[in-house]
């Protein structure tokens, strides 16, 4: 043979393997999708866990404002807190009843913040994360959705 008949042969040889290794991966990728689709991994419709609570669901209880007198030093300043929680309107009632302990609670937990953290915006965001634990403690877990806070306001 001559080079030029032996290159061409080669070069078959590479074209055929390319095409093949290319077949492969798209019969590959292609069956990859169709099981993904097929399976509901892909397009699938949310199951009624992953959805957002419909708004007839959501009960909101406001909580009488709260107030107290924090001693730092030689001056006094007041602290107005007031919230509302929110609940699956299944729990409304049973939350309702226990709004003198939700207080007590939340009002023992305030007396004990400290002035420094109060002024710090994040600071905010960990004492309602705390409280909410507090009130799903007191309330039994699963009853309280969160705590929404609507006056924080420290004189």
């Amino acid at each position: 043979m001559t080079d030029s008949a032996q290159a061409a042969t080669d070069s078959g040889k590479s074209l055929r393997r390319s095409v093949l290794i290319g077949l492969v991966v798209a019969l590959s990728l292609g069956g990859g999708g169709f099981y993904a689709t097929y399976s509901g991994r892909i397009l699938a419709a949310e199951s009624p866990a992953d959805l957002p609570p419909s708004v007839a669901d959501i009960a909101f209880i406001p909580l009488e404002p709260i107030i107290i007198g924090i001693e730092s030093g030689s001056e006094t300043r007041h602290l107005r807190f007031a919230a509302t929680l929110e609940v699956a309107r299944t729990h409304r009632d049973d939350v309702r009843h226990l709004l003198p302990r939700i207080t007590d609670v939340l009002n023992s937990f305030l007396r004990a913040v400290d002035l420094g953290e109060v002024g710090d915006p994040t600071r905010l965001m960990r004492l309602r994360a705390q409280m909410l634990r507090r009130v799903r403690i007191v309330s039994g877990e699963g009853r309280v959705r969160d705590l929404l806070i609507n006056e924080f306001v420290l004189n």
